[in-house]
């Protein structure tokens, strides 16, 4: 993996501690999903060419970040995130964002930022939500990372369809387990079933979205029905066997993926 530094980016409330690495652009900026942080992206990165740049960094309420006060809505987080890209880039960038960090960049997309050069969407949570997140859902959702025994459950039988390797297992249930309870209920309970339909009608880069086949979370079907009609040009990959955590199941295959992209985006 690339050396990385670590920037302090002021935000509302405090600051993030961002890592960067590399100087071949575009830039990508990762953000992670609910129960996620920049580790994440540790299988990822592994597999990028040397000297490509790349940003991450725990989100408002999770890890680094867990300290930092609310609010912790998908609008915080954007903020936050055109903050961490107005700081850490200086050319063209591309926003890698899986689930609940997904959701958050397509409407930092949305805002047309400078410098913005593309949009990879990883197991998305889509902008219309789903008639599968009703209220009984997102509170049994909530209650996903109340212990390590729920965390556990909810790797081993919702969010992967493959088996993790034990340090990647260890570092998702350690990743889940670190946020206080406000950050933790806010994406089940609210974000989840927010609709950013309009905003993300106005996202105009180049869009991929790369979707698990065995994702129960976010099925290939709810991204084709409550994603595409929103966002009309994206292409939709599927990659084989993986489930909801492609970064952390399919590295390999995720980096690969944004290669391609950033080829296409250069042309």
């Amino acid at each position: 993996m690339m050396t990385e530094k670590t920037m302090t980016v002021p935000v509302a409330g405090g600051s993030l501690d961002v890592r960067t690495a590399g100087d071949t652009g575009p830039a990508l900026v990762f953000v992670h999903y609910w129960g996620g942080s920049a580790d994440t992206w540790n299988g990822v990165l592994g597999h990028l060419p040397a000297g490509q740049a790349t940003v991450r960094f725990d989100q408002r309420g999770w890890g680094s970040a867990r300290a930092l006060p609310g609010p912790y809505h998908l609008d915080q987080l954007a903020d936050d995130l055109g903050r961490v890209v107005d700081a850490c880039v200086s050319g063209p960038f591309v926003l890698v964002g899986h689930s609940m960090g997904g959701k958050a960049s397509q409407l930092l997309a949305a805002r047309r930022p400078a410098g913005l050069a593309g949009l990879v969407l990883v197991a998305p949570a889509p902008p219309q939500p789903p008639a599968m997140v009703t209220e009984e859902y997102r509170q049994g959702l909530s209650h996903a990372y109340d212990s390590p025994e729920s965390v556990r459950h909810a790797l081993d039988h919702v969010l992967t369809a493959t088996p993790l390797p034990e340090e990647v297992r260890a570092t998702a249930i350690r990743d889940s387990l670190a946020a206080g309870a406000e950050a933790r209920h806010e994406w089940p309970l609210r974000g989840i079933a927010q609709d950013i339909t309009r905003a993300a009608q106005h996202i105009e880069v180049p869009v991929t979205v790369l979707a698990g086949e065995n994702d129960v979370v976010e099925p290939v079907r709810v991204l084709r029905d409550h994603l595409l009609p929103a966002i009309p040009h994206a292409t939709l990959t599927t990659l084989p066997a993986a489930g909801h955590l492609l970064p952390v199941e399919a590295p390999g295959a995720v980096a690969a993926a944004l290669g391609d992209f950033l080829a296409a985006v250069r042309r």
